[in-house]
């Protein structure tokens, strides 16, 4: 049955006020199948950044990491949330051996295809990151473009209780995240706008793009509401900056030195005020 209009405006408005910090939105996301279709699209597409980086720019990341030597040859690598295999694939080329985690079936069986075509031997793992249970397992544990961030400072530090145990004595946990921009946008736009079809769904939707600050913890939050004809969903993607003060604690608490640092997983030299921070922190 149609949903009563002064009902929908009400709705919108509930949820259009700014959230508690961290607060969840649609907690089925990744298992939607247009949205998982239009990921994969967003992850495959060479051409911007939105859900992956651009192939060359993955490409200097690996080289990298594998002509330091963090990365060698018969090493075995957790890649948490690793989509449709950008990374787990190049490293895979290079003799590491792999197992990939992630949530979305649908990157994973692209992933798992490509394995295939390529013959290349990938553990693809459809796990929740805070249900994996590897002990003493991995000699790198590598999370990149963020994703770390976009965990609570509760949901965070469980997070790197999990990897700690699943790596070996002396492992590595390699990972970027977000740097705090030099001057937050304090006037931040709040687009809106009808399709056909898009991103959120197939058919005729609206959505209400929103952006928060919580400029005393270094957070902000993209917030979409998406309005169809079944009703009202709310998205919600947190994002956590972290400057190397305010992460160097958070990693010895949970059992880790940092043993490099850098402006990005390519490898430009550490100085403040980069767009990202990348780390390699050693299991103590």
């Amino acid at each position: 049955m149609p949903y009563n209009f002064k009902d929908t405006l009400s709705l919108i408005a509930q949820n259009a006020m700014k959230p508690p910090l961290f607060e969840p939105g649609e907690p089925h996301f990744w298992d939607d199948p247009h949205i998982s279709k239009s990921m994969l699209e967003a992850h495959l597409n060479p051409n911007h950044d939105a859900a992956s980086r651009r192939p060359e720019k993955i490409d200097d990341e690996v080289n990298h990491l594998i002509s330091s030597g963090l990365l060698k040859s018969g090493y075995k690598v957790l890649d948490l949330g690793c989509g449709p295999g950008l990374y787990a694939s190049r490293m895979a080329a290079k003799g590491i051996k792999i197992t990939g985690i992630d949530i979305s079936e649908n990157s994973l069986n692209y992933a798992i295809a490509q394995a295939s075509s390529s013959r290349q031997d990938i553990n693809y793992r459809r796990l929740n990151f805070f249900e994996m249970d590897y002990s003493c397992e991995f000699d790198v544990v590598f999370q990149a473009y963020g994703e770390m961030g976009t965990f609570s400072d509760e949901k965070r530090d469980e997070l790197l209780r999990k990897i700690h145990t699943a790596l070996k004595s002396g492992g590595l946990l390699i990972f970027d995240v977000t740097a705090p921009p030099s001057e937050a946008n304090t006037t931040l736009q709040n687009p809106w706008y009808i399709s056909d079809a898009g991103f959120w769904r197939p058919g005729r939707h609206l959505t209400l793009e929103q952006h928060f600050n919580y400029l005393e913890d270094n957070v902000h939050v993209e917030q979409y509401i998406v309005v169809d004809d079944k009703g009202i969903t709310v998205y919600r993607t947190w994002i956590h900056d972290y400057t190397l003060e305010s992460l160097t604690p958070v990693l010895e608490k949970a059992g880790f030195h940092i043993e490099h640092t850098w402006n990005d997983l390519a490898g430009n030299p550490y100085k403040k005020g980069g767009e990202w921070l990348a780390i390699a922190a050693k299991k103590r």
